[in-house]
C-alpha cells in the first residue's frame, strides 16, 4: 500500500471540521508522563529509502541467533508449506466473514480450525480465536463471571503466581474494572507449583473460578487434576490455561480431575506462527457445551442449504454482536484469521502424531540441557519436578551480566526472572524445542559454563587489583 501524506492545508481543513486546535488536543486524554515517554533507538523522522535501509538492519539482528528463550513465545520448525498456502491472496485478503455466501473457503476453514482445537483440549466447543494469550485469559476469566454470576454475587478469582506475568497484568488491566477480586496465589519455591494448601488459606464463599496453568511460566507440570477437583468442590469453574503444543504430550483441560476443566485458553503461536520479533500471534478458547453461550469470539457451524449441500456460517450470534460495546458478549472485533490458517494448516500436515513427536522431542531436549547444566559449578536447577520444555536455573553470578556475554557468542541464553520474581535471585528461565540438535545443546551447555568461569576469573581480577592498589 503506497505511502499519501496529507498537505499542511489536509491537516488544518481536518482539524477544523472536528474543532480541535491542533495535532495534540486529540492526545489530551492520554497521561502528560506517558506522552514524554523517551523512545530509545527511535531515529528521528525517515524517508523511505533510509527507513527501509534500517528496517534491513535491523532485520539482519535477529539472524543466525541461537535462541534458547521461551517465556510464552517459543521457535519451532514450521514447514515450508504451511507459510506458502497461508500467504495465498485467498487466505492473505480475507476479510471478517460476515457474508457466508461469498466466504466459503475462510469459514470452512475456521470449522476445521475449531474442530481440531476442540480435539487438542479435549472439549465440546472452541471458538475460531481471539488476539492473543493474555487477551484470551482474560476473556476465559470474563465468561466464568458471566456463567456464575446468578450464584455468586460477589465474585473471586485465584491467580496463581505461576501464570506469565504479562497475562496477570492483562488480567487486571481488563478484568480488574468489573468490581472482581483478584486473589494471586503464591507458588512452593521447592516445587514450583501451586499447592492446595496454599488455595486453602484463601478458600471460602463466592470462588468463582481458579485458574490452572499448564505447564506454568517455570515449565514446571501443575497438578492439574487436583487443582481442577478442588476448585470444583469449591463451586468455581476450572480455567486450564495451556500451550497448545503441549497437550499432544500431556492430559489436555477436558479431562482433568473427575469432571474436566470448564474452560481452556492459551497462546496459539506454537502452532505454525513464527517468533516475528514479538507477533502478531493469536489467542485459543475453549469451553465445555454448556457454556457455549457465553463463549466470546466468533464461532463457525456446518450445516446444510435447502438442497442438501453442507455449507458453513458463523453462528449463535449475530453481526451486531461485535460493536454493541458494553451489551455485547466480548468487543472482540478480528477472529487473528491469517494466524488461525497458518495453524491450521500446520496441524493438517504433522497430524496428532506428528504434534507429538514435536513434543516428544521439545521435552528430550530440555531434559538433557537441564541434566548438563546441573553438572556445572554455578548452576543450581530450581524446581527439579516433571516439566515439559522449559526449565529455571539459578545462577551465582549476575543473570543480566551473563545473557549480555551470551549474546556476544550469538546465543539468547534465556529469560531473567529478576524483574518479574526477584525473590528467586539470579535465575533465568531456559527453553528448548525439537529445533536444536544434540550439538546445538553441547554448545550452550560449554558456551555458558565458559562464560560464568570467565566472569569470576574477571571479578577475581579486578578484586586482586584493588587490593594491590590499596
Amino acid at each position: 500500500m503506497p505511502f499519501v501524506p496529507h498537505t499542511k492545508k489536509d491537516v488544518a481543513d481536518m482539524l477544523a471540521t472536528i474543532g480541535a486546535g491542533n495535532i495534540q488536543d486529540l492526545f489530551k486524554e492520554i497521561p502528560a508522563d506517558l506522552q514524554k515517554v523517551n523512545l530509545n533507538g527511535i531515529p528521528p523522522q525517515l524517508n523511505e529509502a533510509e527507513l527501509s535501509r534500517l528496517m534491513r538492519k535491523r532485520a539482519h539482528q535477529d539472524n543466525n541467533l541461537q535462541c534458547f528463550i521461551g517465556a510464552g513465545a517459543y521457535e519451532h520448525h514450521i514447514p515450508a508449506a504451511v507459510w506458502e498456502v497461508t500467504s495465498r491472496g485467498e487466505f492473505l485478503t480475507a476479510y471478517t466473514p460476515y457474508q457466508a455466501e461469498a466466504s466459503q473457503g475462510t469459514l470452512q476453514l475456521l470449522y476445521e480450525y475449531q474442530t481440531m482445537m476442540a480435539s487438542l483440549m479435549a472439549l465440546d466447543v472452541s471458538n475460531a480465536s481471539l488476539y492473543d494469550g493474555g487477551s484470551a485469559l482474560a476473556e476465559a476469566v470474563l465468561m466464568a463471571l458471566r456463567c456464575s454470576r446468578k450464584n455468586n454475587p460477589t465474585q473471586r478469582i485465584l491467580l496463581p503466581r505461576t501464570i506469565h506475568p504479562h497475562y496477570r497484568q492483562v488480567v487486571k488491566t481488563i478484568v480488574g474494572q468489573h468490581g472482581v477480586e483478584l486473589i494471586e496465589i503464591d507458588f512452593c519455591q521447592k516445587t514450583g507449583r501451586t499447592l492446595i494448601e496454599t488455595l486453602e488459606k484463601v478458600s471460602g464463599d463466592n470462588l468463582t473460578a481458579l485458574v490452572i496453568p499448564q505447564p506454568n511460566f517455570f515449565g514446571v507440570l501443575e497438578d492439574a487434576d487436583a487443582l481442577t477437583d478442588w476448585i470444583h468442590a469449591k463451586g468455581g469453574l476450572a480455567i486450564g490455561l495451556v500451550n497448545p503444543l503441549s497437550m499432544a504430550l500431556l492430559k489436555p483441560p477436558g479431562q482433568w480431575g473427575e469432571q474436566g476443566a470448564d474452560i481452556a485458553c492459551g497462546e496459539g503461536q506454537p502452532l505454525g506462527v513464527p517468533l516475528a520479533s514479538g507477533g502478531p500471534y493469536y489467542g485459543i478458547l475453549c469451553c465445555k457445551k454448556e457454556f457455549v453461550r457465553q463463549l466470546p469470539g466468533r464461532i463457525v457451524g456446518r450445516t446444510v442449504d435447502a438442497e442438501g449441500k453442507q455449507g458453513f456460517v458463523l453462528t449463535l450470534q449475530a453481526r451486531e454482536q461485535h460493536i454493541r460495546r458494553a451489551k455485547a458478549t466480548s468487543n472482540i472485533c478480528t477472529n487473528q484469521g491469517l494466524l488461525v490458517t497458518a495453524s491450521t494448516i500446520y496441524m493438517s500436515l504433522l497430524g496428532p502424531e506428528g504434534l507429538r513427536k514435536v513434543a516428544i522431542a521439545s521435552h528430550q531436549n530440555a531434559s538433557l540441557l537441564r541434566e548438563k547444566l546441573s553438572a556445572i559449578t554455578g548452576i543450581e536447577i530450581v524446581f527439579a519436578g516433571p516439566m515439559f520444555h522449559e526449565f529455571v536455573i539459578r545462577l551465582q553470578k549476575p543473570a543480566d551480566k551473563i545473557l549480555q556475554k551470551l549474546a556476544k557468542s550469538k546465543i539468547q541464553g534465556g529469560f531473567s526472572l529478576k524483574k518479574v520474581y526477584p525473590e528467586l535471585g539470579e535465575c533465568l528461565l531456559i527453553c528448548v524445542t525439537e529445533t536444536k540438535t544434540v550439538e546445538d545443546i553441547q554448545e550452550f551447555s560449554e558456551k555458558l559454563a565458559e562464560t560464568i568461569n570467565h566472569y569470576a576469573d574477571s571479578k577475581a581480577i579486578g578484586e586482586k587489583n584493588v587490593t594491590t592498589h590499596l
